[in-house]
């Protein structure tokens, strides 16, 4: 079983451009993530999957100096998009991230996987389904011929731009299974995704106060670090999240 990570990411990003490329530490957001992806033992490949726009050149070429794969497909059709990426690695599991988790914590993906890998029956495992993590550490995993059969039941836009969301509405022909946060990492109105200029400004802070001694640091040092520096949640305090969002 060949258990691929896909990685969803543009440089037109609508509220925060070229996000995935903002520095922190001296490398790109996107760097960061595949670091920590990287980490994940029971990753086999890595696949960035950007589109086939010219404003994603860049992103490309980040992908072959960074040793990763790339695909390259419809910047609205995300879920033909990410099929093609795993197709492309001669995936069985897809582990979806998408781009704007930069300081997503590697042993969440991990679990995820393994909890996956014990439910033979389940199709589809999240630690995000049921909010109790900090927004950010999301991590999807299910079988590539379950987002198959996904993509050949619908054609809904929404369903097409929000890759799971089929899947997930769907809970009697795809069985799931949930993580659910233990009390040290529940937190789920913490925003730790990539999404507005007060977002990159809070995960820059975290990095360059967390990553210096510890560039793979987790979930809980990220909540340890704002529970001691409150102040810190300052930073994007006002942003507006939305229920679904677009990479």
């Amino acid at each position: 079983m060949k258990i691929v990570a896909t990685i969803e990411a543009r440089m037109t990003s609508s509220r925060l451009p070229g996000k995935v490329m903002l520095p922190a530490l001296d490398r790109p957001m996107l760097a960061h993530l595949t670091s920590r992806l990287k980490a994940a033992p029971s990753i086999d490949e890595i696949v960035l999957a950007t589109t086939v726009n010219a404003t994603d050149d860049v992103l490309v070429e980040f992908a072959k100096q960074d040793g990763i794969k790339v695909f390259r497909g419809s910047e609205e059709d995300v879920m033909s998009r990410v099929i093609g990426a795993a197709e492309s690695a001669q995936a069985d599991v897809v582990v979806e991230i998408t781009g704007d988790c930069p300081i997503i914590d590697p042993d969440l993906v991990e679990q995820t996987i393994r909890v996956f890998k014990r439910n033979e029956k389940a199709v589809y495992c999240a630690n995000s389904f049921i909010s109790s993590y900090p927004d950010g550490m999301d991590t999807q995993v299910m079988t590539l011929e379950a987002l198959k059969k996904s993509f050949s039941m619908t054609d809904d836009p929404l369903d097409r731009e929000h890759v799971s969301r089929h899947i997930v509405q769907n809970p009697q022909l795809f069985p799931h299974v949930y993580l659910i946060a233990p009390p040290s990492l529940h937190w789920p109105g913490l925003g730790l995704t990539l999404d507005e200029p007060g977002d990159y400004e809070l995960i820059r802070t975290l990095i360059e106060n967390l990553g210096k001694d510890n560039p793979l640091f987790g979930c809980g040092d990220v909540i340890r670090f704002l529970r001691a520096n409150p102040q810190v949640l300052k930073i994007n305090d006002m942003v507006q999240r939305k229920d679904a969002r677009p990479t």
